[in-house]
């Protein structure tokens, strides 16, 4: 009976509109995989859509658990990720170049995209303690060697894009628990300096062809800068209201690579214009407005930080994959979370959502 009273409290807006993101997603996805020729859709179609169920399914059960009771399980479940990152490397499934599946038959899971999760539950966990009433430069160092576990693990395989979405877990929490700002012009100033050894040392060939063709996409038209070259053309060709449904050349004919994945964005440009564009971009802007109010609402420290840590997450991949596609960052792996293709980041993302849902619930709650 409580929990029924529990469920009124749902923010049935936030949720409404994290259906909508979804909902565009797959129209996306339905026309950059349609074949006009056999009249059908590509199986990523399906693949999406079955995402989406089980996606639902897992916030569900995120929802029926208090969020204070999963902080304490917080350490197993960030264990349980490392563990499946750890059996990566070695046993799992290779394709691109890249080693960062798990083979389950039916679909490959990708425990990195689940690693955010366990990162914002962890560190909530710890920088809520009732003993840390103030943020110290040894609880931020403890915070930064639990980050690096995954950090590290994620980017052996290699994947330092979703390894970077890390960071801004750490940034969010910890800025929210108190940071002062001179620690973090310390850390950017450490960055900078370490920049010409990252460069020389930390990326691999096609990384720092990425940066170069960022710079001059020109130089190499026809290989690296071809990505970032025909997203500025797709974007560009949109106008105001677009193409039309199923109208777009770029994504229909395939001269946008993986539209469907990291450049779905450029895709509903082209589809329907700056209108349709500007009308998606409220609708993350509502949902990450309406998230930090949850965390603003939140009953204690550790539900807000959690909300912070996952908001800061998914602020970080909307604004840079929107970039990418419009040409103002590097082309980097990074999906655009509740819209591009991908099993695993929209089972993860609704489920990070489940969570946020949850800390503004049971605001309510004893």
């Amino acid at each position: 009976m409580f929990e029924e009273r529990l469920y009124r409290h749902l923010d049935w807006f936030l949720f409404g509109a994290i259906v909508l993101l979804c909902g565009v997603g797959l129209l996306m996805i339905y026309s950059t995989t349609y074949d006009p020729i056999r009249d059908r859709v590509g199986r990523e179609f399906y693949t999406q859509l079955s995402a989406c169920g089980i996606g639902l399914i897992a916030m569900t059960l995120v929802l029926m658990i208090d969020y204070r009771t999963l902080s304490e399980y917080a350490p197993v479940f960030f264990v349980g990720v490392a563990v499946l990152l750890v059996y990566v490397l070695f046993f799992g499934v290779v394709a691109g170049g890249s080693r960062r599946w798990i083979s389950l038959v039916v679909f490959n899971l990708q425990p990195s995209e689940f690693a955010k999760a366990a990162l914002a539950l962890l560190l909530a966990t710890w920088f809520g303690q009732e003993k840390l009433l103030a943020l110290r430069t040894g609880d931020l160092a403890v915070a930064g060697g639990l980050l690096l576990l995954p950090f590290l693990l994620i980017a052996r395989q290699p994947d330092l894009g979703s390894a970077v979405t890390l960071l801004p877990v750490l940034g969010g929490i910890a800025y929210a628990a108190g940071l002062r700002m001179r620690l973090v012009g310390y850390a950017v100033l450490v960055c900078v300096l370490l920049a010409p050894v990252a460069w020389v040392y930390g990326l691999k060939d096609y990384q720092r062809s990425r940066v170069v063709t960022f710079l001059d996409p020109s130089q190499d038209a026809r290989g690296a800068g071809y990505q970032q070259i025909q997203a500025r053309i797709t974007v560009g060709s949109g106008g105001l209201t677009g193409k039309g449904f199923l109208n777009g050349t770029q994504g229909q004919y395939k001269f946008l690579p993986v539209a469907h994945n990291d450049f779905v964005y450029s895709v509903l440009a082209e589809e329907h214009g700056f209108l349709g564009v500007l009308a998606t971009l409220g609708l993350y802007l509502f949902v990450l407005l309406r998230s930090l109010e949850a965390a603003r609402l939140a009953r204690d420290r550790i539900g807000a930080y959690l909300v912070v840590g996952l908001v800061s997450c998914f602020a970080f991949q909307v604004i840079y994959n929107i970039a990418m596609s419009a040409g103002l960052a590097p082309v980097k792996g990074l999906t655009l979370p509740l819209m591009s293709y991908g099993g695993s980041s929209m089972i993860a993302t609704l489920m990070s959502f489940g969570l946020i849902l949850n800390v503004r619930m049971r605001r309510f709650a004893n």
